[in-house]
């Protein structure tokens, strides 16, 4: 399996790491192969986690810095051949990102294709001339990109473009597709990603790239999964921090990322998200709805086990009945409005907060707060509220409904979708209903102890590693048994290592007949 990550495993500080190793570890039984792409000098000083047997290799490229030495060979000087095809492909690729795009499908699948025959068509010179790094950052590029900045027809916010902004989008779009120019795919005394079986790339950016080209070059099955959307994420990094970029860049960048990931989407087997949002925002993106699967996260269920099985005998004496705690997170003003009311009702409540206290901040009076969110601290609470506002996975609250805790969460993001009718769903930013929510729970200590139980046995059914790692295996043989067996595959070491079928016992190739003369053989 090879494992295409970026700014991830098995870097220590990467994101989303602990899937990646709890599926990882989950699989023995499989060999895994990781394509690791950094974003930072740090993340590479930091190390790698401990990684386990079966992980038989590890590559690693840069996405920052000098192109000249993060792609794993040397690369020569085009020629006039090789610089002609490069401006021919580069040109299609700028011609996709400048133009206008129209509401009709017509002019999106027009798009669609010049950019993906651009981009295929810069990964075939990269693989035969040893790299794009020279030629992206060239003065061949630069005039090439201003030159469909200021074709007639071209994106009006791309018109006025300037030479930093050029030197600008030509670098970033250099780092976005470093991978096309790595030695990854089989030349050489390395076979690369050839001898994989199957690409699960975790994230349809640059680290998908890699999954892409194994599918175009050998027939590689490929797999995508995005507990976030990057280019959701891209749009929301890319508004906060306008300042820094203009916005022709802007402009230019948010194009070619929007149409990557739709490329990415069409090259890819399989597509899995972790929610229904996320399954929302990719077909939005492009992603064909009958290649969507939702694999949710999973969490270890041993470190609750204790506190959910004690909730359930009803032996749990831990809580005061009367202790909300809020998960997920230091307090916002919404939360002190919504205990004010409740505390108006329920003088003897309290508040537990499970984050550390903010620096200078003293805990008000009938509140308090736990360092972390453990199982001890779930079990301390009678009744969970998660904090307003998440936009990713609820991961708190799974933990607290793994502790048997009941339930207060507001109307967004996936609540609805992990509690089920497990707790109390409220609409959002409302501190009364939050307020009359706790108090039903607190004055209700049957209907608690019931959605509990209930909250527990959903936990363990959808959201443990052991059905998150079981979903992907499923997924693993499902695409490897469509995929056709290979000849460099077998092993001849190895028993019917090669399937019967693949030589016929027979020779079944037509033969040419006999000419014939006046009807004559």
């Amino acid at each position: 399996m090879g494992l295409l990550t970026e700014g991830g495993y098995p870097y220590a500080s990467g994101e989303g790491g602990q899937w990646c190793d709890r599926l990882v570890r989950g699989l023995p039984g499989h060999d895994f192969e990781i394509c690791a792409l950094s974003r930072r000098a740090r993340q590479d000083a930091g190390g790698w986690c401990d990684l386990p047997e079966h992980v038989r290799r590890v590559r690693t490229a840069p996405l920052w810095g000098d192109p000249a030495g993060a792609v794993g060979r040397a690369h020569r000087s085009y020629g006039r051949r090789e610089r002609r095809r490069f401006g021919a492909y580069f040109a299609g690729l700028a011609e996709s990102l400048t133009a206008t795009v129209e509401p009709g499908p017509d002019d999106r699948r027009d798009q669609a294709y010049r950019f993906a025959d651009a981009l295929h068509g810069l990964a075939d010179l990269a693989r035969d001339a040893g790299g794009l790094g020279s030629a992206l950052r060239s003065e061949q590029a630069l005039r090439i990109l201003e030159t469909a900045c200021r074709t007639p027809g071209s994106h009006p916010a791309a018109y006025g473009i300037r030479v930093a902004d050029l030197l600008a989008v030509t670098a970033l779009l250099e780092r976005a597709l470093r991978p096309l120019s790595l030695d990854w795919y089989g030349t050489g005394t390395d076979r690369g990603l050839t001898g994989v079986d199957l690409c699960h790339a975790t994230t349809a950016g640059p680290a998908a790239l890699p999954g892409l080209l194994a599918k175009r070059f050998f027939g590689t099955p490929f797999l995508v999964t995005e507990y976030e959307v990057r280019l959701r994420a891209y749009y929301l990094n890319s508004a906060a921090s306008a300042a820094g970029l203009s916005l022709p860049v802007r402009t230019l960048l948010s194009a070619f990322h929007r149409q990557l990931t739709a490329e990415i989407y069409a090259g890819a087997d399989i597509i899995t998200s972790g929610d229904a949002q996320v399954r929302r925002w990719q077909e939005r993106c492009g992603a064909d709805p009958a290649r969507l699967r939702t694999v949710h996260p999973g969490l270890d269920p041993a470190p609750y086990e204790g506190v959910g099985e004690r909730a359930e005998s009803g032996g749990d004496g831990t809580d005061d009945g009367r202790t909300v705690l809020w998960a997920g997170g230091n307090a916002d003003p919404f939360l002190w409005e919504a205990l004010a009311a409740l505390r108006r009702t329920e003088p003897e409540a309290q508040l537990r907060i499970a984050a550390p206290p903010l620096p200078g901040v003293q805990p008000a009076f009938g509140v308090s707060y736990a360092p972390e969110a453990t199982p001890d601290t779930y079990a301390s609470g009678t009744v969970v509220v998660l904090a307003g506002g998440a936009e990713a996975f609820p991961l708190p609250l799974v933990e607290a409904m793994l502790c048997g805790r009941a339930t207060v969460a507001p109307d967004c993001a996936t609540v609805r979708e992990v509690i089920g009718g497990t707790g109390l769903v409220v609409p959002p930013r409302d501190p009364g209903a939050l307020a009359e929510g706790c108090l039903e729970l607190l004055h209700d200590p049957g209907r608690r102890a019931r959605l509990g139980a209930a909250a527990r046995a959903r936990a363990l059914e959808l959201f443990t590693t052991e059905r998150h790692v079981t979903d992907f295996h499923g997924i693993y043989l499902e695409l490897m048994s469509r995929a056709p067996a290979r000849e460099d595959a077998a092993d001849p070491s190895v028993p019917f290592s090669r399937a019967a079928e693949a030589r016929a016992p027979i020779d079944l190739t037509p033969r040419q007949s006999s000419p014939t003369w006046a009807g004559r053989p």
